[in-house]
């Protein structure tokens, strides 16, 4: 009976097709991080805006369920262009990607770098105009995208290992691992530096992201010969639904397998999100900024505060530091590491999220709408990893 109730549980999950970000708490450090990467010029703006730009950079996970084409701007499915060196055959320019594949294709596989150089150039206009609610709404949209875009399950059909069997791995890489595992972080991003060619900058990211992919899903395959369903995985019962997440003893061994695969990705992402900022700030003539700050300088407190984070962050103990790394504090969140078994027709609709954009005049948008449900079929019967990057190759064959 025992068995037999684990295989109607499981039978059972919900797919959890809009699952693609880092979780909340990914997001969160990237915004918070990118700020220290900043010269002084430009660190004393962002640090007075700090816990906004923490606060907002979970805020398109947040409407995507309600926002419709929202969710195809968090990911690009590489493989559905090619089994093999998609990066050859996808032209870097939305332009020529259109021509070449379609507008809607676009949007169907994805759209993330594209997402993030669209949101560049609004940064950089919201700079010309001097706006700061606009800067700050920006600066941090376009963290959560760059983010996005340095978890290698957004560059791939199989996001959530769904046809390799591995139902839930997305949310175990950029959630579960980051929660278990961040107080041994080393926050410690590389500085910003100025992007002569910020396309280039995003598409590369995109690039290691897929040539991690092979690593992400071989090793949690390796694994099931040591974690049968019974202790891969855990259930609970909330509010008259069952949900499954994998065990604790899994991710610590997933941890190991992966090998600082989450935390050098984690890490990498903050330097490109300073330096789009950076990148934006100059473009835009390099505005004075403490001009724009409400209330004037940083006061002696505040100052004495941005020295001790980035001490703490030099010292590597930021990422253990509730009072310094805001990502810790205790907020509000929408739980998305776990699978809901309840039937999709049962779930309530997502609401509005209290972090809409602010009313602002961004440029002029170049990736049309997706409507809802496009995406959802998967029209592919393997998937072919290269992953030049770790010098691996390999075909996953998927159960039909």
């Amino acid at each position: 009976m025992k068995k037999l109730l684990f295989i109607l549980l499981a039978a059972a999950l919900l797919t959890a097709g809009g699952a693609r970000a880092w979780g909340f708490l990914g997001h969160k450090v990237i915004n918070q991080v990118a700020v220290y990467s900043l010269p002084g010029s430009m660190q004393t703006f962002y640090y007075r805006h700090m816990a906004e730009l923490v606060r907002r950079s979970t805020a398109p996970d947040e409407r995507r369920n309600a926002t419709p084409g929202e969710a195809p701007r968090h990911f690009i499915d590489m493989d559905h262009y090619s089994e093999s060196d998609p990066f050859s055959k996808v032209p870097r320019a939305y332009d020529k990607a259109v021509a070449k594949f379609s507008a809607d294709t676009l949007q169907k596989y994805g759209t993330v770098p594209w997402v993030v150089l669209e949101m560049k150039d609004s940064l950089t206009a919201a700079f010309q105009r001097r706006d700061t609610t606009a800067i700050i709404h920006f600066s941090s949209e376009l963290g959560h995208y760059i983010g996005d875009a340095f978890v290698p399950l957004h560059t791939t059909i199989n996001y959530d290992g769904q046809l390799t069997n591995q139902k839930g791995l997305h949310s175990l890489w950029e959630s579960q691992l980051v929660e278990r595992n961040l107080n041994g972080y080393k926050l410690d991003a590389a500085p910003a530096a100025y992007l002569k060619d910020p396309q280039e900058a995003i598409w590369t990211a995109v690039r290691q992201s897929y040539g991690f992919l092979g690593e992400t899903l071989d090793r949690a395959l390796t694994l099931e010969k040591q974690f049968p369903p019974s202790t891969r995985y855990t259930f609970s019962h909330r509010y008259g639904k069952t949900q499954r997440r994998f065990s604790d003893a899994y991710a610590d061994a997933y941890a190991k397998e992966v090998n600082g695969q989450v935390a050098f990705r984690l890490k990498g992402a903050p330097t490109l999100l300073a330096s789009f900022w950076l990148t934006a700030w100059q473009d835009a003539g390099k505005p004075d900024l403490n001009a724009l700050m409400h209330g004037g300088k940083l006061s002696a407190r505040e100052r004495d505060l941005l020295k001790e984070e980035l001490t703490a962050r030099k010292n590597h103990t930021l990422s253990n530091d509730p009072e310094k790394l805001l990502a810790l504090q205790k907020t509000k969140r929408v739980d998305t590491t776990t699978d809901d078994i309840k039937p999709a027709a049962d779930m309530p609709a997502a609401a509005p999220t209290a972090d809409a954009p602010p009313a602002v005049t961004p440029a002029a948008p170049v990736l049309a709408p997706v409507p809802p449900g496009a995406g959802a079929d998967v029209p592919s019967s393997k998937i072919k990893v290269k992953n030049k990057d770790a010098k691996d190759a390999r075909k996953l064959k998927v159960k039909e």
